[in-house]
């Protein structure tokens, strides 16, 4: 299988408007294995539906909904496919620029300029924060010219105020810094995300970054601020928390279909990285769906 480089994609904002507001119906929009980049920050909400999230070097799994802001040129793939049943998706697309650079000098804007650094190392808001903004950014989209403009910026400054919210890279994770490291380190997450259900050794990673084990590790470590282990890992209990949420297979069933060739090391990663085991995790999140 050839592994890619994350794909640019060109971004045009809506006619009239200096950003772009877009409404996907349930499998209008299936992206969620499509790894790009662009230079416009852009703030999603997912209505309903789950499924896994992968922003950065972060892979996460996703219930009732999401609403994240993704940074400028932070690869990331798409948050539906066909298995996610969400309700409709809302991105918001819009350049760091796009209200002129002054603006982000003066007092009143300061707050939003805060947030949208931040967002470069993308941003996942709680549920009472998704639900609130989730409503507006739907509104919002409804409206036109200077009324979408002026609900859009209300949406930014409230998020801006919020503590109800979670960085999902940690360390200030850019993978735009170099474009050697652009097609390194993506070569390596295509070849995880492809390859996660196999055994794969530091030795094949190491040859595929054209590299030495001890230096490999530690670029790794450098570029995303955990080790390669650390991300395998934790790409595959992403995939188990979603088969656990999704499907009627038993815990043995899910630790071979994630990748884990050894179920009490299974088990043991799962505590590790979810506080509980998965047969808690199961049965406490059928609880929540109910």
């Amino acid at each position: 299988m050839k592994h890619v480089n994350p794909s640019f994609e060109a971004i045009r904002p809506n006619i009239g408007s200096s950003f772009t507001s877009l409404k996907f119906l349930t499998n209008e929009n299936i992206k969620s294995h499509v790894w790009h980049y662009h230079p416009e920050i852009e703030l999603i909400f997912v209505c309903k539906g789950s499924g896994k999230r992968q922003i950065g070097s972060s892979i996460s799994y996703f219930s009732e909904g999401d609403l994240v802001l993704i940074g400028s040129n932070l690869p990331h793939c798409g948050l539906t496919n066909e298995s996610t049943h969400n309700e409709y998706e809302m991105v918001i697309q819009f350049k760091p620029d796009f209200l002129g650079e002054p603006v982000w000098d003066i007092p009143e804007m300061q707050r939003i300029s805060a947030l949208l650094e931040k967002s470069k190392a993308g941003i996942v808001f709680g549920e009472e924060v998704k639900k609130k903004i989730g409503k507006e950014i739907t509104e919002m989209h409804e409206t036109s010219s200077l009324d979408k403009l002026c609900r859009f910026l209300k949406i930014l400054d409230e998020l801006s105020v919020t503590q109800d919210y979670r960085i999902l890279n940690a360390g200030k994770y850019y993978l735009q810094t170099q474009v050697e490291d652009n097609e390194r380190i993506n070569l390596i997450f295509n070849y995880v995300k492809d390859h996660f259900k196999e055994a794969i050794t530091l030795e094949e990673m190491a040859d595929l970054a054209n590299m030495r084990v001890p230096s490999f590790c530690r670029y790794f470590k450098k570029i995303t601020n955990k080790t390669f282990t650390q991300f395998v890992n934790e790409y595959r209990i992403t995939h188990a928390l979603k088969l656990l949420a999704e499907q009627p297979l038993s815990i043995t069933e899910v630790c071979f279909e994630s990748g884990f060739n050894n179920f009490s090391y299974f088990n043991r990663t799962f505590k590790e990285y979810i506080s509980k085991s998965p047969s808690q995790y199961r049965k406490e999140f059928n609880y929540f769906m109910e």
